[in-house]
């Protein structure tokens, strides 16, 4: 190695060096400002695949810190899923309720549909309001609000009311934007591509 290229290589690493260097201090003053501990509003919504994986993602965190945990799925129960045939395991450390009847192109029946989300509401309702859980996953609520199932006030109502240190996490495509406003993490998921499109049929461990 020629002297010329060995100091470019010296320079370079000290470059590196003092770009992590302020990295660190930027993130470490984040941190320190970082001192409010309470329970989390999280929202996953837009028209990409991950919103329902990433909350599941969040469950088994949840579990992993030995948290007491509620799950209430909206939409999903016509088929079974992979999620739910694992988490179901947990036993009396998670609460797991599938209260949908399916797509509603499925069922095809606007009371009926009504019927089983205002069900699901209020098992949701029911675990907002119990400190006992300290995690609390609603799964395609967004979709219920979206189609004017469940009263939007309400859900609100009840997300400000619950336990100071429970977190809950909400996914759906069509989040109302109240919900957006009131949560504390939202992420918008960005379909760019998907197999389905090409024919591919829904897999399972990946969709189901």
């Amino acid at each position: 190695m020629s002297r010329g290229s060995e100091r470019r290589g010296l320079d370079e690493d000290a470059h590196y060096r003092e770009r992590a260097r302020r990295k660190k201090e930027l993130v470490d003053r984040r941190i320190a400002r970082a001192t409010i501990d309470r329970g989390v509003l999280v929202v996953n919504t837009g028209n990409g695949k991950g919103k329902s994986s990433s909350g599941f993602g969040m469950l088994a965190r949840s579990l992993g810190h030995g948290f007491r945990c509620g799950v209430v799925q909206f939409i999903k129960g016509s088929f079974s899923t992979g999620e739910e045939a694992f988490f179901r395991r947990f036993g009396e450390d998670l609460d797991y309720r599938v209260m949908g009847e399916g797509f509603t192109w499925e069922t095809q029946d606007r009371e009926r549909d009504i019927a089983a989300a205002t069900a699901a509401w209020n098992e949701a309702a029911r675990m907002l309001s119990d400190p006992a859980y300290d995690f609390v996953l609603l799964d395609e609520l967004n979709i219920a609000l979206n189609k004017d199932y469940v009263p939007l006030g309400g859900v609100l109502a009840a997300l400000a009311g619950r336990p100071p240190r429970q977190h809950v996490v909400i996914t759906g495509r069509g989040a109302p934007q109240a919900l957006i406003d009131a949560a504390d993490t939202v992420t918008e998921m960005r379909l760019v591509k998907h197999a389905f499109k090409a024919g591919i049929k829904a897999q399972h461990g990946i969709e189901l």
